[in-house]
């Protein structure tokens, strides 16, 4: 799923990107591309126990946003298939000789 995040970046500072329909979450990199390849696993370690995926919004939503000012937006592709592997944990008796 495609959403919005916006790059900033700050004099001595990497490059930063947030992703603004998931609150709080963030990541970084020293370019650019390091930072876009982050927000996968950003999104990940945010969302580790969600019950469903947030929905894109439009940037248009976003650009009345000051804190957003001057930073460049981008698409990024989203993978939320990691909230549909729950694990479950169980305990089993088997033979030693098989374990």
């Amino acid at each position: 799923m495609l959403f919005p995040v916006v790059i900033h970046k700050d004099p001595d500072s990497c490059f930063g990107v947030i992703i603004p329909d998931v609150p709080g979450c963030f990541t970084a990199g020293d370019t650019i591309d390091e930072a876009l390849r982050h927000v996968q696993e950003a999104v990940e370690c945010h969302l580790h126990d969600a019950e469903a995926a947030p929905q894109p919004s439009p940037i248009e939503e976003h650009l009345a946003n000051p804190d957003y000012r001057d930073g460049i937006w981008v698409m990024v592709d989203i993978d939320f298939s990691f909230l549909a592997k729950k694990h479950k944990r169980i305990n089993i008796t088997i033979p030693e000789d098989v374990l």
